[in-house]
């Protein structure tokens, strides 16, 4: 084959796998044969249409079997595929259009609003919908798979060329586009690959959202390189996905802190049959202790990794025999990727003192969509990309991640790492979940304030929350206050953000009464 992108993977799996299920989507199975024949039928109709080598093609959508038949289809035309945020307002979501400039947005039903609104509509894209809303000629992705050929595609196509571009949240500013090659990719797999013992016969549960790295990279592509099965969920639904992993019998997950919260909240999880998971990960931010420990009872224990959308995302693992004795951390580097903790000059730490980690591999985005800027500030000593992230090594080399760099509380002279405090707060029974930032204050210049969410039936008050951390932690790292919440607010991948807690509640003279009844100040 000409291709040795992403975009031959189809045909490479057919003609070993044809006949077995690749993608299943509301009780339908695409096999591997039918999704080589939806992307290059695809491919061709994108080709009249005049999409070529390079061009950009933009999707809005949910989890959907079309999603992926759109990506393999752009990456067979050697074209890059840009997917959109489903929860972006449509003036965020038109600033990554005008950033992209995509030859073509493909969008489905539930986002006719977004496509309609003035920012994005006044872009006069080429929209083809995927369900049954109307692109802007009418256009329709079923139609395109009827209407396209059948002859395979003969793209030239190398793996250092794009892929994809998948925006940043935009949390420091505005959304920047990290370009991720196909060999990107394709050696994040082979590092997946390297440390999970994944076979033909995985099923695995796709429901973190796909415009993320992780779903994406973490958990899909190496299934499909291994020919097993995909379920694809348009969201997360912790009593059905407790169905699924009994009913479909599911291998291998992934989520974030939020989502395996509440499917242990799950009624029934503690006596599910969950005999038939093989890998259970997570990604995103530390897992709580309590956390880890309660799914090591039910005989799961859950790989952690961290990376981010620069590296495609993996940088570490760690991996299920180093799991209980180094619970909580990170474990150490993949096999393709090297990591450094430095101080503030690139020099690399020591003697388990906190630092920046830098990242390096065949795995690390090339810089950054048109932001020469950016770009240059991301990286160091050469090829070295700047997570932004601290985090501490012990004597084994095991990476402990500490917290964002820009979270970091500094009290009266004093370091305060919120993922610490938060993992102390999250071993109270009460606590749901926790998020620490820093507030303004006259005599420490700064201190902490807890916010946190209960479990179902539990109450907790500020003074028993203090009262429970006394003793766990110095009396400095303490939060000085403590408000409580339903829930905590979370992207669109499930990760907690701290933003909109920054904004709502960051005052020191902020004051209501917390939904224990205790008031909070």
């Amino acid at each position: 084959m000409h291709d040795q992108g992403l975009g031959s993977w189809p045909a490479r799996r057919a003609r070993m796998t044809p006949d077995a299920v690749a993608l299943s989507q509301h009780g339908i199975d695409w096999t591997y044969r039918e999704v080589e024949e939806r992307a290059t039928a695809l491919a061709h109709a994108l080709r009249e249409r005049g999409v070529g080598h390079g061009d950009r093609i933009a999707y809005l959508g949910l989890n959907s079997v079309h999603f992926i038949a759109v990506m393999f289809a752009a990456a067979k035309l050697g074209a890059v595929t840009v997917p959109l945020n489903t929860r972006l307002a449509p003036p965020e979501t038109a600033f990554i259009l005008r950033d992209c400039d995509p030859a073509v947005l493909v969008w489905d039903a539930p986002f006719a609003a977004v496509v309609d609104a003035p920012d994005v509509a006044e872009l006069g894209l080429d929209r083809i919908a995927v369900g049954d809303g109307d692109g802007a000629d009418g256009s329709r992705l079923t139609d395109l798979y009827a209407r396209g050929g059948t002859e395979p595609i003969e793209e030239t196509v190398s793996r250092d060329e794009l892929f994809m571009i998948q925006y940043t949240s935009g949390t420091s500013g505005r959304p920047k586009g990290v370009m991720l090659t196909h060999g990107n990719i394709i050696w994040n797999v082979y590092n997946v690959l390297v440390d999970l013992d994944l076979s033909s016969q995985e099923v695995a549960l796709v429901t973190a959202p796909l415009f993320h790295t992780a779903a994406l990279n973490q958990l899909f592509f190496p299934t499909f390189l291994k020919g097993g099965r995909c379920l694809i969920e348009e969201k997360w639904d912790p009593a059905h996905a407790l169905h699924l992993i009994e009913t479909q019998r599911v291998s291998f997950l992934f989520g974030v802190t939020s989502m395996y919260l509440t499917l242990m909240n799950a009624p029934g999880f503690e006596t599910a049959d969950l005999s038939s998971i093989n890998v259970t990960m997570s990604g995103g931010s530390p897992l709580p202790e309590s956390l880890l420990r309660s799914w090591l009872d039910r005989g799961q224990m859950i790989v952690q990794g961290y990376g981010l959308t620069e590296a495609s995302p993996g940088l570490t693992m760690l991996r299920k025999a180093e799991g209980i004795a180094k619970v909580g951390s990170a474990g150490t580097a993949c096999f393709f990727s090297d990591v450094r903790v430095v101080d503030p000059m690139f020099d690399d730490v020591d003697g388990g003192l906190p630092g920046e980690v830098l990242g390096q591999g065949p795995n690390v985005t090339p810089g950054y969509w048109r932001n020469e800027s950016a770009t240059a500030e991301a990286f160091v000593d050469g090829d070295w990309l700047r997570t932004g992230d601290l985090a501490t090594v012990d004597d084994d080399g095991f990476l402990t991640i500490v917290d964002r760099v820009k979270d970091m509380i500094i009290s009266g002279g004093e370091n305060i790492y919120p993922a610490e405090v938060e993992a102390a707060i999250h071993s109270h029974p009460a606590v749901a979940e926790a998020a620490v930032i820093g507030i303004p204050d006259a005599r420490w210049g700064e201190v902490g304030r807890a916010i946190v969410s209960l479990k179902p039936g539990s109450a907790l008050s500020e003074t028993e929350l203090i009262a429970h951390l006394d003793g766990r932690i110095a009396r400095y790292k303490i939060p000085k206050s403590v408000i409580v919440l339903e829930e905590l607010p979370h992207n669109a991948s499930g990760k907690l953000v701290k933003g909109p807690l920054r904004r709502a509640y960051g005052a020191p003279e902020w004051s209501e009464p917390s939904a224990s009844g205790k008031e909070s100040s």
